[in-house]
């Protein structure tokens, strides 16, 4: 009679089987995970522009007449994390320079915020009262690719 010792364990076969779930499952997710990090790195850039965005929308609201160009009293540089500088427009129309994202796709490129009138379209003077903020439009200088903004703020 052969008294023989049985090992436990797992076979080369089930261990290569595990590591080749755990890699398709990674190469699924992975991707998804940096969209929604650099999405959420974005989306702080956007909250930079909330004092500009009151000032304009004060200004515009009191009657008075728009300053002119980097005169809004909101600019600056170095203004959080993700933007570097925080300019103005003639009108009001607000440009944050993104860095420090971490991705090039999005990294030293720009985020608008522009103001709209009661008719849908920017404003021409004073007196005219802002009634909602277009963020994200290519057309006013948004250079960051839409699929990186928040869903808020796709022009």
């Amino acid at each position: 009679m052969r008294s023989g010792k049985r090992q436990a364990g797992f076979t080369i076969v089930e261990i290569m089987i595990v590591v080749m779930i755990i890699g398709v499952l990674s190469a699924l997710v992975l991707p998804g995970y940096r969209s929604n990090a650099i999405r959420a790195k974005v989306s702080e850039a956007i909250l930079a522009l909330a004092t500009c965005k009151n000032q304009v929308a004060e200004l515009y609201q009191s009657g008075g007449d728009p300053p002119g160009s980097g005169n809004w009293g909101c600019e600056g540089s170095n203004m959080s994390r993700y933007v570097d500088t925080i300019t103005t427009d003639d009108i009001g129309v607000i440009t944050a320079s993104v860095r420090g994202v971490g991705d090039l796709r999005v990294d030293f490129h720009d985020i608008t915020l522009a103001p709209l009138d009661n008719t849908g379209s920017l404003p021409t003077g004073g007196g005219a009262a802002i009634r909602q903020w277009r963020c994200g439009r290519a057309g006013d200088g948004t250079s960051v690719p839409p699929q990186y903004l928040p869903n808020s703020c796709r022009g």
